[in-house]
């Protein structure tokens, strides 16, 4: 089925928006180039390989997917550097990677000897060579470990068979991380353990990065289209968000009351101040409960009610998870629709 404009399609529909899509493509890939580090977009936002490739057309060093399965999408897609922030554990898991890391130049995370020894096994067994980060624990206490544990695990894998340390990451890499951070380094340091990459991450990770100068690189993914979340932080507004989720009201009996065809299988269920979602065209709407296929709108305090069949765009409260419940994203410049993306990498968490 062809679509011309946005006009052709159903509700709930995924849109984004490509002109400011790539205005923040181009913002973040220019804010790392002046602080002389390097980005590497993280995908699970948008789990698209042809977007991915506009990243990395822009400037981007290499990619960071969460799962070994994503990688797996993305590695098929002819991508080379890829990164994957996360303790893998499992025989499996680590087989996939290990044969990942044949076809690909792979770095992982590791915050124990349990991740890195099942890695190291499969490595050893396919002949492959793994990248390994240690992920030094952050204030929001994650993953990750201290310090001096950190030196434990360099040491363990600078003596393991097919492994190869590659340095220390952070998420969030906020400035309050960063006596951790010099801790680990000046260990390391002592010890004569060359750091290749220090890699920090999040959403508002570029605010800290000038409070970073010991970074190499940021992990950055929800930028690409932003959020009513990043809103909220303060890192982005209304109109730097390029996903709006299309909708039609299908009923509006009452006076102060609609509902949408967009529910939490549309557009998750998420709250930012009891609300799933910013409605674009009624900002005094409060989109305040959904079931699976039907959000229910409060307009009391709008100037007037939206009618049946009327469209909103919907902006949501978390864009990663969105992308992860539809089969295709459509590209839209104004009404036309410009390309339509297979979410390629859609419900790949292992």
């Amino acid at each position: 089925m062809s679509f011309a404009t946005v006009q052709d399609l159903e509700t709930p529909s995924v849109l984004i928006d490509l002109d400011l899509m790539e205005d923040n493509i181009a913002v973040m890939q220019g804010r790392c180039d002046d602080l002389g580090i390097h980005y590497r977009p993280h995908i699970k936002t948008h789990k698209i390989p042809d977007i991915a490739r506009r990243q990395l057309e822009a400037g981007a060093a290499g990619i960071a997917c969460q799962k070994v399965s994503e990688a797996e999408v993305f590695a098929a897609a002819g991508i080379r550097d890829i990164q994957i922030p996360y303790n893998i554990l499992g025989r499996r898991k680590a087989g996939r990677l290990a044969s990942l890391a044949k076809e690909a130049d792979v770095t992982v995370t590791v915050d124990s000897k349990p991740v890195i020894d099942g890695i190291a096994e499969a490595a050893q067994a396919t002949g492959a060579t793994v990248g390994m980060m240690v992920e030094l624990v952050s204030l929001g206490e994650r993953t990750g470990t201290m310090p001096e544990d950190a030196l434990r695990l360099a040491r363990h894998i600078q003596a393991t068979d097919n492994l190869r340390f590659a340095g220390v990451m952070i998420y969030p890499s906020n400035a309050a991380i960063r006596p951790r951070l010099l801790e680990t380094l000046d260990l390391l340091a002592g010890a004569g353990i060359a750091v290749e990459m220090i890699s920090g991450g999040g959403s508002g990770a570029i605010r800290d990065a000038h409070l970073l100068p010991e970074l190499t690189e940021l992990r950055v993914g929800t930028c690409i289209f932003w959020d009513w979340n990043s809103v909220a932080a303060d890192y982005a507004s209304f109109d730097q968000c390029a996903m709006r989720v299309r909708a039609t009201v299908i009923s509006a009996n009452e006076p102060s009351r609609v509902i949408l065809d967009s529910g939490s299988k549309a557009i998750h269920s998420e709250t930012i101040d009891d609300q799933f979602g910013y409605i674009v065209e009624y900002p005094a709407a409060r989109l305040r409960k959904v079931n699976e296929e039907h959000g229910y709108v409060d307009c009391s305090a709008c100037s007037r009610i939206p009618s049946v069949g009327e469209i909103v765009h919907i902006i949501p409260v978390h864009t990663c998870v969105v992308t992860n419940l539809h089969n295709q994203l459509y590209g839209v410049r104004g009404e036309a629709i410009e390309v339509i993306w297979d979410v390629a990498a859609r419900g790949l968490v292992w």
